[in-house]
């Protein structure tokens, strides 16, 4: 009788890990204290490491070294779905390369990833990135299985201060063994714009294959040069983000908080190393693409 309700309770989690992400949508992809402060609408912006996940062709815009790091210790509550991830990024002559790890679940169910990143600027302001993840997800007393994933990304700037741009996840249509739709395939395009050297707006539209389409608004603001303040909203599922940055040196602290109306408050905390001294971002961006060449 114990094994039974033992096996109950199992599969009850089990249950749990495996649809929560995707009533979320938001998948374990998508991952960044920044990027969760912006509701993930930085699909035209994605000037940082973590950008390897949300759209690989904005580390080309980098011509800098970084390393992040980012965890979210209980999401919803449940510390059965803490998650963390590690990124870093290194610019060469042939275009710039990344490299993320990340981990997901608890004892009975386990997800690890490992992708690897090009990007490179193939026309004036034109940039496209490619990310290739190899994945395994194990099930306690089920054993595991493994695939890989591909995701496209690009971002063309219309003016100095205005973005465009796109990605697509999962674009082979990959799963685990012979089921179908385990991994979620999505597309993501939008628009960025700098309304100052130290604010920017983005807007995403987000779909997921099998949901309804997500509108996404997020807003980044540098009061100081040293304190970023940023807030985010989309409309499926309804939740709000805010978060904020504190840059000192080549150093870079995020924390972000997000609200479900249904499954309520994720806190979120990364790291990030810069390995340039630069303070602002925008500025830094602009200042390779526009001004030294």
């Amino acid at each position: 009788m114990l094994n039974y309700f033992y096996k109950l309770i199992s599969y009850h989690f089990l249950f749990l890990l495996f649809f929560i992400p995707q009533l979320i949508i938001s998948g374990q992809t998508l991952v960044g204290a920044k990027q969760s402060a912006l509701s993930n609408s930085a699909v035209a912006q994605s000037n940082d490491a973590f950008g390897i996940y949300g759209n690989p062709a904005g580390i080309a815009q980098m011509h800098w070294r970084e390393f992040g790091i980012y965890y979210s210790p209980s999401p919803f509550g449940l510390k059965e779905l803490a998650n963390a991830n590690a990124v870093y990024v290194e610019p060469t002559s042939f275009g710039n390369l990344g490299i993320g790890f990340s981990l997901y679940g608890f004892e009975l169910f386990k997800e690890n990833k490992l992708a690897l990143t090009y990007a490179n600027e193939f026309w004036n302001n034109y940039f496209i990135g490619v990310t290739l993840i190899y994945q395994n997800l194990k099930i306690k007393n089920y054993g595991s299985a493994n695939a890989f994933n591909l995701i496209l990304g690009g971002i063309s700037y219309i003016t100095n201060d205005l973005r465009i741009g796109f990605s697509i996840e999962n674009l082979l249509r990959s799963t685990y063994g012979e089921e179908k739709n385990q991994i979620p395939v999505i597309f993501q395009s939008g628009f960025s714009y700098d309304v100052l050297d130290n604010a920017v707006v983005n807007i995403a539209v987000f779909k997921e294959l099998g949901y309804n389409f997500s509108v996404r608004f997020g807003a980044e603001y540098l009061p100081v040069e040293f304190l970023a303040l940023r807030f985010g909203m989309n409309t499926f599922p309804g939740k709000y983000s805010a978060g904020v940055g504190i840059n000192f040196s080549f150093f870079q602290i995020d924390y972000a908080v997000e609200h479900h109306n249904i499954l309520g408050i994720t806190h979120q905390f990364g790291l990030t190393l810069q390995f340039s001294g630069f303070e602002n971002r925008i500025k830094a961006v602009k200042h390779y693409l526009f001004e030294q060449k």
